[in-house]
């Protein structure tokens, strides 16, 4: 008996614009900005803090929120915006830790540069996303 090979179509895969990822970007500001307040208001409740103790909670704020939840599926901004980021050679995979740390250090020392790709690919990966081996793609409904 012969083998057929059944080949599906090959669907275009959509990719999130510019636009919803600064969005994205802007509403996860807004959230570690709450979290600094509440931080903040909870640690007046405590009384006499070290400075160091208040150094240290905010840098880990800023430099683990975003890695940390990217790991875990997606961050404020990116559940609200309904886009993700995952592995570029298997979208269906989340980012591991110690890429999501790389992809955001990156973001963060080139800032707006960083986009600068994001219109020469069609998967419309920014220099961030490159480096670290990711894409961003939207929510599977």
């Amino acid at each position: 008996m012969e083998d057929i090979l059944l080949l599906e179509p090959e669907v275009e895969k959509e990719y999130p614009l510019l636009g919803a990822r600064v969005q994205s970007t802007f509403i996860d500001l807004l959230f570690i900005v709450l979290l600094m307040f509440i931080f903040g208001t909870l640690l007046e409740q405590v009384g006499e803090v070290p400075d160091g103790v208040r150094i240290g909670l905010f840098v880990f704020v800023w430099i683990v929120y975003e890695p940390l939840f990217t790991t875990l599926g997606a961050t404020v901004g990116n559940y609200i915006k309904g886009i993700r980021v995952r592995q570029h050679y298997n979208t269906k995979r989340r980012l591991p830790f110690h890429k999501a740390l790389l992809r955001y250090l990156v973001k963060f020392f080139l800032g707006w540069v960083s986009f600068l790709t994001i219109h020469t690919n069609k998967e419309r990966r920014a220099i961030h996303d490159l480096l670290s081996g990711s894409v961003m793609t939207f929510r599977e409904k």
